[in-house]
């Protein structure tokens, strides 16, 4: 019995080495047969995201910061409780980080980092509370482009036509699309999907986690707009004219209006079934988000790249006629006007009863929301098109002046 077992054992090891064999050929031949069937930046991405996830911040289910603060591009701060009406005058230069170049990209701080673009052609990680480098990328033209973050990951597109991915805590490249021309727009991010537009007139969707392209959808000029999206619906503008709705799963064309002129880059907002958008015949537009139907439209004096916000019942946009306007968010009506220096560019933010927008006059404003009223200012060194943000009792915005600032208030008063 004992020779019979001594002879029985090679034998055994000799099958469970042919088995083991003939299990690496079959995920070998496997691996090679999903290579060959799958688009090359497909596979490459889910390599550089397998190479990367490792890092991804322990709080994975972070809050999803964008241009346009939420999906709905409301650009209102609700949880916003530390900077008010009251002691906004006190605000003080707490640091500034240069990058030698134009910032005309609008910053987001998501756990404790500052994400912006400068034309330097530099993506910037900063501390948000000391202005400290954490990480930089150095793309291959200049970065206009307003991030967005969501699970550990930040997007952002570059005039190099590509959009961008990259691991927040590491910087780590996660993944990369290559579009047909610059990309201006600035990315949403919802269920796991990033929609951003491109100057090749089209508005992608793509997978989140791989960067694989789900849908594109073009229209007959430049998207710029940044898209907004709500209620399983994709709104933005394009240099045609048109506002269009899509549908966001499939891509659907649902509706598209053509409103005067070209939108070039005012993106819009969707608030109780309302789209607010700005557009080069130098009006404002409220539309009904089912339809399309025009629902009223406010002139200013000149053509509109802002991009409005929209908080308790008020629209607020800048124009290039100089003025930061307040309107009845239902009937379009008036509430006041204000006069900066110059033609405004940049988009106003609302948070805790004040609105803040900067100037081609290079300062940054902040005004009482329901009276306009002057709160403070403060004097950069060139004009601002970047849109400022209110979070966690500080204020951000970029210059023209090459400079990230952030404002806060003194120990004293906070």
């Amino acid at each position: 019995m004992e020779r019979q077992n001594d002879h029985a054992r090679p034998s055994y090891r000799r099958k469970k080495i042919l088995i083991m064999t003939l299990l690496v050929l079959v995920v070998l031949a496997t691996t090679l047969f999903y290579i060959a069937i799958t688009p090359a930046h497909t596979w490459i991405a889910s390599l550089f995201h397998s190479q990367t996830s490792v890092a991804l911040p322990v709080n994975s289910n972070s809050e999803t910061t964008m241009f346009g603060y939420d999906l709905r591009h409301t650009r209102y701060n609700t949880k916003e409780r530390q900077l008010n009406i009251a002691d906004v005058s006190h605000l003080q230069l707490n640091w500034s980080v240069s990058t030698n170049d134009r910032i005309i990209s609008s910053p987001v701080v998501d756990n404790g980092v500052l994400f912006v673009g400068s034309n330097n052609k530099r993506f910037y990680a900063l501390d948000s509370k000391s202005g400290k480098a954490l990480w930089s990328y150095t793309a291959q033209a200049d970065i206009g482009s307003s991030p967005a973050t969501a699970n550990g990951i930040v997007y952002v597109g570059s005039s190099d036509d590509k959009v961008y991915a990259f691991n927040e805590r590491t910087g780590a490249v996660t993944w990369m699309y290559t579009t047909s021309n610059a990309v201006w727009s600035s990315p949403s991010v919802a269920n796991g999907v990033v929609y951003v537009g491109s100057n090749d007139s089209t508005l992608y969707a793509l997978d989140a986690r791989t960067g694989t392209g789900l849908w594109g959808q073009s229209t007959n000029s430049y998207v710029s707009s940044s898209p907004a999206v709500v209620n399983g619906v994709v709104y933005v503008g394009s240099e045609d004219g048109n506002l269009y709705a899509f549908d966001a799963q499939k891509g659907k064309r649902l509706w598209n209006v053509l409103l005067g002129t070209a939108i070039r880059v005012s993106s819009p907002a969707v608030v109780n079934g309302i789209v607010y958008i700005g557009s080069e015949d130098d009006d404002l537009y409220a539309l009904n988000s089912h339809t399309g139907k025009t629902l009223w439209k406010a002139a200013t004096k000149s053509y509109i790249h802002s991009s409005p916000a929209v908080a308790n019942g008020t629209v607020y946009v800048g124009s290039t006629d100089g003025n930061l306007y307040a309107f009845n968010a239902v009937t379009g009506q008036q509430l006041w006007r204000v006069s900066t220096g110059a033609a405004i560019f940049s988009s106003p933010t609302v948070a805790n009863g004040v609105v803040y927008i900067g100037s081609q006059d290079d300062k940054l404003y902040a005004f009482d929301a329901e009276t306009g009223t002057l709160l403070w200012s403060y004097m950069t060194g060139r004009p601002i098109d970047s849109s400022p943000i209110v979070t966690n009792g500080m204020l951000y915005v970029g210059s023209w002046d090459g400079n990230v600032y952030a404002f806060g208030l003194p120990p004293e008063v906070a």
